[in-house]
């Protein structure tokens, strides 16, 4: 099965993560595929407006950590000592696949329900425009141990402090809380996302494709002038994360107990990666 899907529908292109098993989770080929699909509509002369959404119970889990964290064989993390510039190539075209979405000529509107968490917010928060449904939720959970948004669009997005606040905790948020920080567009009722984004799609379409490119681009020429620094960083320090002392610890749990397990520790804060053992007064 292919890990995205793509349909023109008139001068709309549908674009859909499809690992709906495993809630569209990121594997080795999703993003290249990712990427290939954005490449298709940006070429087509017909399409003006492109909708990114997922498949099955949620837009995107993040990156597969059934494969990354607990296959003690992934080389994701290397036996040290290990090599920062195998780790930063692997990571940054990973990274340019999901901005394939903020550099296409044509806008990208993200449709997110259940989660955009993880790996599956820095595609989402790539995207032009995003529209949550209220119950949906998005995060960078392996802030608190494990991780960095190698696409940094949080800053952008947010500013720093709550950028801060988001990366500090770790935490994930609803849509409401989202579209009230000013982190996506709006956030509608659950069974009211598909007609609003399809109504702002159509609007949107509606517009030469040249003028939508023109405001694109001057746009997001306000961020480019540090973008690709802030990124390069982030991804230098997302290797560092997964070879830390507590990176390393969080793989053997993961490797020991299930990443379900050591991922409900992390997000809930009960566990001392510096020292791998349960924080005192926190049980198995």
């Amino acid at each position: 099965m292919p890990t995205v899907l793509y349909e023109r529908d008139g001068r709309i292109a549908r674009i859909t993560l499809n690992r709906p098993e495993v809630m569209n989770a990121i594997d080795d080929d999703m993003p290249r595929d990712l990427a290939d699909a954005v490449a298709r509509a940006d070429a087509d002369p017909q399409v003006h407006v492109m909708i990114l959404s997922g498949a099955g119970k949620a837009f995107c889990a993040g990156y597969d950590l059934a494969h990354y964290a607990a296959d003690p064989d992934n080389k994701i993390t290397q036996d040290m000592p290990w090599d920062p510039m195998q780790d930063y190539q692997f990571m940054w075209a990973n990274t340019q696949a999901f901005m394939s979405l903020f550099r296409a000529m044509k806008p990208v509107i993200c449709k997110i329900h259940g989660f955009a968490v993880a790996g599956g917010s820095d595609i989402a928060l790539c995207c032009d425009l995003v529209v949550m449904a209220d119950d949906a939720q998005i995060g960078y959970m392996p802030a608190r141990v494990w991780g960095c948004p190698t696409t940094a669009m949080w800053v952008y997005r947010l500013g720093p402090e709550k950028a801060k606040r988001m990366m500090f905790t770790g935490d994930r948020i609803t849509g409401v809380e989202a579209a009230e920080m000013g982190l996506v567009l709006k956030s509608v009722p659950a069974d009211k996302l598909g007609a609003e984004v399809e109504a702002l799609a159509t609007r949107m379409a509606s517009v030469p494709i040249n003028q939508l490119a023109m405001h694109k681009m001057v746009i997001n020429q306000t961020m480019e002038a540090t973008l690709t620094q802030t990124q390069r960083l982030a991804t230098v320090f997302d290797g560092i994360t997964r070879h830390s002392p507590e990176g390393l610890n969080f793989k053997a749990r993961s490797e020991s107990v299930g990443w379900k397990q050591a991922v409900e520790e992390r997000d809930q804060g009960t566990f001392d990666w510096t020292r791998n053992r349960q924080i005192p007064g926190n049980s198995e």
